[in-house]
């Protein structure tokens, strides 16, 4: 059979503390986690991390696992002659099994229900996108999440899960949301674990985000930026008319206030207007014939600065 070296698959050395075999294995299950990894071999490298950490974390498998020695990763080798016999009164031949499968049976029914511990069951942490128009009004929303559970020879498998969850007004980009005792479940008795959800602010096509304050790009034409006008303008908490200015200038920001996101304690950020003068793009001739009447009688040079800072 081929030897698999879990501590390699983990990155930990082999006096590593279950505290750094954990750590190790909560890193490395949520980068190749099917539903985060872009890696076409993600799914084979979570299977292969869940098995190591499957043996590892259980003192007494991973006593068995030491006792086979250290040996190359994929190297083909026998296991001691008192494995052989254990495993074999089983009626099954190394052959026909994987490390981690001869590992659970072996260490398998060697102490009464009984005498085992109790064990927390794992925590785990799954990414879960949400929107401005959510954060904004707090929202109920169905989450579908995949998590790995282990069947009794501790082998993980991967489970579909559906949970209600309320996302708070005046939630923030990666807070975390607790969900007790929806993680891992519990053995011999101990507490299922805890999911914690954290909470991805998806691209907005509007609105771009700065902490509580929330910036608008509002496209004018040149005469609304020259006269003066009052325009139509899209918040989160519904449209809203603003006063243009006469002579508003491209760039300059016009701030609504406390019409940004909410926060916990009630207070609100600001929407700032992003000014940007557009054009017509394929002007009528009526418009191709004023624009060229304005350009003839304008005396309006906007490079008129440049004159000033060239060298003489």
């Amino acid at each position: 059979m081929k030897f698999i070296d879990y501590y390699k698959v983990l990155g930990v050395e082999r006096t590593a503390t279950l505290a750094e075999i954990k750590q190790a294995y909560r890193k490395l299950a949520h980068q190749y986690h099917p539903d985060v990894s872009k890696n076409p071999e993600g799914e084979e490298k979570f299977k292969e991390v869940a098995e190591a950490y499957a043996t590892l974390k259980d003192p007494e498998k991973r006593a068995e696992y030491d006792k086979l020695g250290t040996h190359q990763p994929g190297e083909d080798f026998v296991p001691p002659h008192d494995w052989q016999e254990a495993f074999h009164q089983g009626g099954a031949a190394f052959s026909d099994v994987d490390l981690a499968d001869i590992i659970a049976a072996f260490t398998s029914g060697r102490h009464q229900a009984g005498a085992r511990r109790a064990r927390h069951g794992q925590d785990f942490e799954v990414p879960i996108p949400i929107t401005l128009e959510q954060i904004y009004h707090g929202a109920e929303v169905n989450i579908d999440v995949t998590l790995p559970e282990y069947d009794q020879q501790g082998l993980p498998h991967r489970v579909p899960h559906t949970f209600k969850v309320r996302i708070p007004k005046g939630a923030t980009n990666g807070q975390r949301l607790r969900l007790p005792g929806k993680g891992g479940p519990g053995l011999n008795g101990g507490k299922a674990g805890d999911l914690y959800l954290i909470m991805q602010l998806q691209p907005h096509p509007l609105y771009r985000v700065n902490g509580k304050d929330l910036y608008l790009d509002l496209p004018l034409a040149p005469w609304e930026a020259v006269l003066g006008a009052r325009v139509q303008v899209p918040t989160l908490g519904g449209t809203v008319e603003l006063n243009i200015p006469a002579g508003t200038t491209a760039a300059k920001q016009l701030r609504l206030a406390k019409r940004g996101l909410p926060s916990a304690k009630d207070t609100a950020g600001d929407l700032f207007a992003v000014v940007r003068i557009d054009v017509p793009k394929s002007p009528t001739e009526r418009e191709r014939e004023l624009f060229t009447q304005l350009a003839a009688d304008s005396t309006f040079n906007p490079r008129a600065h440049f004159a000033s800072g060239v060298n003489k």
